[in-house]
């Protein structure tokens, strides 16, 4: 009879450890508990150690950290009918865990799923040109319309950014021909520009030669002197027709100028 006793004993102690690891939950700092007594919603539970009434309550633990959410692969086509393929990623954070868990049945996979759909038509409605170059105007417009569906699941969205966009090998040797193009276009532009500074630069300076003819003189001796630097070369050098023309109408005088400096010469 002692040994029934011990033995019922053993094994209600066993029970009131069991039952007691049942009611007895641990909450750390980021979770918040919602419990369900009998069905019915209790109020939030905070973190720390929490008693459940085993077979009665039921705790869903929902965690409040920010959640990086990686958004698949998508297939658009864009205004300017062009087919892409994006994807990016979703930062969210649950803010009110009741509407969490009473508003939506699975909050992680409805916020992928609302924000799958609305990469697809909000890109569908941008051309290629802004779903390359402006990035963050489609950031901001994206994470608008997400949050606006999942506050109502009580989930704040953090970041939405566009990761990466994969256009077909065709339209990329395209957009290579015009970036070529347009540079070589930049190139000419400037080489004209060039072309016009560098006209009126000379405009300029032959207008200022021209008021002095000793100018003129100078360039030329300057010019010389330059070009004898290298001794292996051969000058041809300009005179003007209003110099030779009163030697052309006087041979003799032009002989005597030529023995004149031959004479100085040999001095």
């Amino acid at each position: 009879m002692t040994a029934l006793w011990l033995f019922l004993g053993a094994v209600g102690v066993i029970l009131l450890i069991a039952l007691l690891v049942l009611s007895l939950k641990v909450l750390r700092e980021y979770e918040r508990g919602v419990v369900f007594r009998m069905g019915r919603a209790r109020p939030l539970y905070g973190p720390g150690l929490l008693f459940l009434i085993p077979f009665v309550d039921r705790m869903v633990r929902i965690d409040e950290r920010v959640v990086t959410l990686t958004i698949p692969p998508q297939e658009v086509i864009t205004r300017d009918n062009v087919p892409a393929r994006v994807n990016a990623v979703v930062m969210f954070q649950v803010t009110d865990p009741l509407k969490a868990v009473l508003g939506v049945e699975n909050y992680a996979v409805a916020t992928s799923q609302i924000a799958q759909t609305t990469l697809r038509s909000l890109l569908g409605r941008a051309d290629l040109d802004t779903l390359l170059a402006h990035r963050e105007d489609l950031n901001v417009d994206l994470r608008g319309v997400i949050e606006k569906q999942s506050a109502n699941w009580g989930v704040e969205v953090r970041v939405v950014e566009i990761k990466d966009v994969e256009i077909p090998e065709s339209m990329q040797r395209a957009m290579a021909r015009e970036a070529e193009a347009e540079r070589e276009r930049r190139a000419k532009v400037i080489n004209a520009r060039g072309e016009l500074q560098a006209s009126d630069e000379l405009r300029q300076a032959a207008e200022t030669l021209s008021k002095n003819p000793a100018s003129l003189q100078l360039r030329y001796l300057q010019t010389l002197l330059e070009l004898g630097a290298d001794q292996n070369s051969t000058v041809v050098f300009p005179l003007p027709v209003d110099i030779i023309t009163p030697f052309l109408k006087n041979p003799a005088g032009l002989g005597d100028a030529l023995a004149n400096g031959l004479a100085r010469h040999r001095d």
